[in-house]
C-alpha cells in the first residue's frame, strides 16, 4: 500500500466519523421533536450531546494518532 492510498483511506475514515456524528445528531433532533413525554426527550438530548462530542473529539483524535512524526 502506497502512502497516497493510506492517506486517502485515513481521510475517508475521518470524514466517515464526522458523517456518523451528523447522522446521530439528526436522529437525536428528530427524536426530540417527535417525543411527547419527557423520557424520550431526555434520551434525545443525551444522544445529541454524545453526537456533538463525537463530531468534535473522534476526528481530531484520529488525526493526532496518524500524524506524521517530526523529522529530526
Amino acid at each position: 500500500m502506497t502512502d497516497d492510498d493510506r492517506a486517502k483511506r485515513r481521510y475517508f475514515t475521518i470524514v466517515a466519523a464526522r458523517l456518523a456524528g451528523v447522522a446521530g445528531a439528526v436522529f437525536a433532533l428528530t427524536l426530540i421533536a417527535r417525543a411527547e413525554t419527557l423520557g424520550p426527550k431526555l434520551i434525545g438530548i443525551a444522544l445529541m450531546m454524545s453526537a456533538l462530542a463525537m463530531m468534535a473529539i473522534v476526528p481530531r483524535s484520529l488525526a493526532r494518532q496518524w500524524r506524521t512524526p517530526p523529522e529530526e
